[in-house]
């Protein structure tokens, strides 16, 4: 049975290699969830690195795949993982890059470090829409903690609330936000996109481990 890695600092993570689990139920999924060290993973790319190749370093070179379940880590370390260990395979949870620019204007939900990174503004260059960015810091954790309500999340978006927005789509660039996915189509209307790079990054993962489809339809 192939073996995959999935690395996260919180829930993210988790909600990750659940989805995954389901999807491809022939992988062993061994979760590695650094719970301990999730604000320096979420909010330092530098200590996110030096952290991640400590918790990796007991599985690099004896996994089929190690999947960075965390969009920062991601961005700022996929290629030196890539580079430091050419024996090993990663894969990362990037941001979705679309075919063609969104037909409508877009919000993204994100914390401020993601934000700093070039391969965000490259990304926000290649949407060539208009883009509203929220930082949101305090989530992660506070998803992580069960603390999150609905009066916060409607409250940090209260801008495209309760009016015409123009605003139809919405990209989730860090992985606990995927939990909110029901929520924020309970708010917005269940017309509303949400992308939060899953499908991608299964894509990928089937492509690298050379896994023909999944067992169960992606929505």
């Amino acid at each position: 049975m192939l073996k995959v890695v999935v690395y996260d600092s919180g829930y993210g993570g988790e909600f990750f290699a659940d989805r995954l689990e389901e999807e491809l139920p022939i992988i062993e999924i061994i979760r590695v969830i650094d719970w301990r060290n999730a604000e320096k993973i979420q909010s330092n790319p530098k200590e996110a690195r030096k952290i991640a190749r400590a918790d990796l370093r007991p599985y690099i070179g004896r996994v089929d795949l190690i999947i960075l379940a965390n969009h920062l880590l991601t961005l700022t370390s996929l290629k030196f993982f890539r580079r430091k260990y050419k024996n090993q395979r990663f894969v990362g949870l990037n941001l979705k890059k679309p075919i063609s620019p969104p037909k409508k204007d877009t919000i993204i939900l994100t914390t401020k470090p993601v934000t700093k990174t070039i391969n965000y503004y490259n990304f926000i260059l290649h949407l060539k829409k208009r883009v509203k960015t929220y930082a949101l810091d305090s989530w992660p954790l506070k998803i992580d903690d069960g603390e999150l309500t609905e009066q916060e999340i409607r409250e940090a978006l209260s801008d495209h609330l309760n009016r015409d927005s123009k605003y139809q789509e919405i990209f989730l660039a860090c992985s606990q936000f995927c939990e909110l996915t029901p929520k924020l189509k309970e708010i917005f209307g269940h017309n509303i996109k949400i992308h939060d790079g899953f499908d991608d990054t299964f894509k990928e993962i089937c492509k690298t481990l050379r896994i023909r489809g999944s067992f169960k339809k992606i929505k």
